[in-house]
């Protein structure tokens, strides 16, 4: 199985590095595994989605 750094991964996705080291941290790429420092993630992983609020605007909830 072929491996890649977060900086191949980045650029193949279009994303920040410290944007892929975070969702290597959080689990949400399957196959990521760390070595020493550094994650390897699998060539043929797949982009999470986009697990951000898409409407813009946050819901609170009252509280009495």
């Amino acid at each position: 199985m072929e491996y890649l750094s977060i900086s191949q991964v980045a650029e193949k996705w279009r994303l920040s590095t410290r944007r892929i080291n975070v969702l290597c941290s959080e689990g949400r790429i399957l196959g990521a595994t760390k070595i020493g420092s550094y994650w390897a993630i699998p060539a043929d992983a797949e982009k999470p989605a986009d697990a951000r609020i898409k409407s813009g605007r946050y819901v609170k909830t009252k509280e009495n």
